[in-house]
């Protein structure tokens, strides 16, 4: 199996940038052909993600951590520009935070982080389930888990890693 197939099996053959399924049969040249983007690129300075470890992942996952899936086209679009992850118009959020800032502060420091508000318990069950299973290709090997909380009239849901 090529290191492609096993990155795209491990994500599910979902591309982490847009959350679309990623057809493994297209050429790797087409825009909706699969590759492979490191997550050295999120890096704002341009500088490698690695630390003083050697490895990207910032000692909070395994060693494949370093790679995700994603279109060819998201890949190329996203170039040097910090890339968004959308939130699905399915789910009913008021102030989701942006994911990919929520990800790069738990995985660098851990804790735990309210992303959004709903209006009922469902609502924010159905967003916390959701969180979950994004960041496990947001961010792979980073362990999270959702929590729903009632707070002021709606329902807080926060993002926590577990204790090292």
């Amino acid at each position: 199996m090529s290191r492609l197939e096993e990155i795209a099996e491990r994500d599910h053959w979902l591309c982490w940038l847009c959350d679309e399924p990623v057809d493994p049969t297209m050429s790797v040249n087409d825009s909706r052909g699969p590759s492979v983007d490191s997550l050295s690129s999120d890096s704002r300075s341009g500088k490698s993600a690695r630390r003083k470890g050697g490895s990207a992942d910032s000692g909070r996952g395994d060693s494949d951590t370093g790679e995700r899936l994603a279109h060819r086209g998201c890949n190329t679009k996203k170039g040097a520009v910090k890339p968004v992850v959308p939130w699905p118009d399915r789910l009913f959020v008021s102030d989701p935070a942006p994911l990919i800032g929520v990800a790069e502060r738990l995985g660098r420091k851990g804790g735990r982080e309210v992303v959004a508000r709903c209006p009922s318990r469902p609502d924010a069950e159905q967003t916390a389930a959701w969180l979950v299973d994004r960041f496990s290709r947001l961010v792979p090997g980073l362990t999270v888990s959702a929590s729903v909380e009632p707070g002021g009239g709606q329902f807080m849901v926060a993002l926590a890693t577990p204790r090292s």
